[in-house]
């Protein structure tokens, strides 16, 4: 009776929290609404029993993307009107994309029902440890048959942030705001260093 509730308290708060994502006019009420989207995902998944995905879902979209997008979208200074233009004049090529994409996934459900594609065959190497839980057999399976896989998309994302910095640095000028002499700090003497001290009470700066 408990799981039932939980179970359609929680799809009933995606779905809606997922529509709120998209018909909210404010980004940030968007990104609002998709981190609750996320948390209510994580709880259908702990009832599934895949702990290892609600965790995913917690950390890597709620702790890492949702919260990234939202301090973006809020440090920037969104013109409204313009995004509305550029909305509309985008829209043709959106529905165009989207019929593409409609036509794909019919294309492949047809082609599964036709008998087509041929799913593979479990070989049992990946056979789940008795006793342990999700995380323990996931972590085993993923350190083990697909290291390789694992560690080059950690360097693939590694490339890619390296790739990211590289095309937004931009260097500041001699004398700017927020420039730094990495070489003057090096050589920076300990008595040219800012000493911090805690002046008596009412002997500050006479102006």
């Amino acid at each position: 009776m408990i799981q039932t509730f939980a179970f359609y308290l929680f799809a009933v708060l995606v779905v809606a929290s997922g529509t709120l994502t998209i018909t909210a006019r404010n980004p940030v009420h968007s990104v609002l609404w998709l981190i609750l989207a996320f948390f209510n995902a994580a709880g259908l998944m702990v009832l599934v029993g895949a702990e290892f995905i609600a965790m995913l879902l917690v950390i890597v979209y709620v702790g890492a993307v949702a919260v990234l997008f939202l301090f973006v979208v809020m440090m920037l200074d969104i013109d409204f009107a313009e995004m509305r233009a550029g909305f509309i004049k985008n829209f043709p090529i959106g529905i165009l994309i989207a019929l593409v994409l409609l036509a794909e996934l019919v294309l492949g459900i047809g082609a599964y029902r036709a008998g087509a594609l041929e799913l593979g065959v479990p070989d049992g190497a990946a056979a789940p440890i008795v006793g342990e839980s999700n995380i323990t057999n996931i972590g085993a399976l993923l350190y083990s048959k697909y290291v390789f896989l694992f560690e080059t998309a950690g360097i693939i994302l590694l490339v890619a942030m390296i790739g990211a910095i590289v095309l937004t640095h931009r260097e500041r000028p001699e004398g700017a705001r927020g420039h730094q002499n990495i070489d003057k700090q090096n050589r920076r003497r300990p008595e040219d260093a800012t000493e911090l001290k805690t002046p008596s009470i009412g002997k500050g700066v006479e102006l």
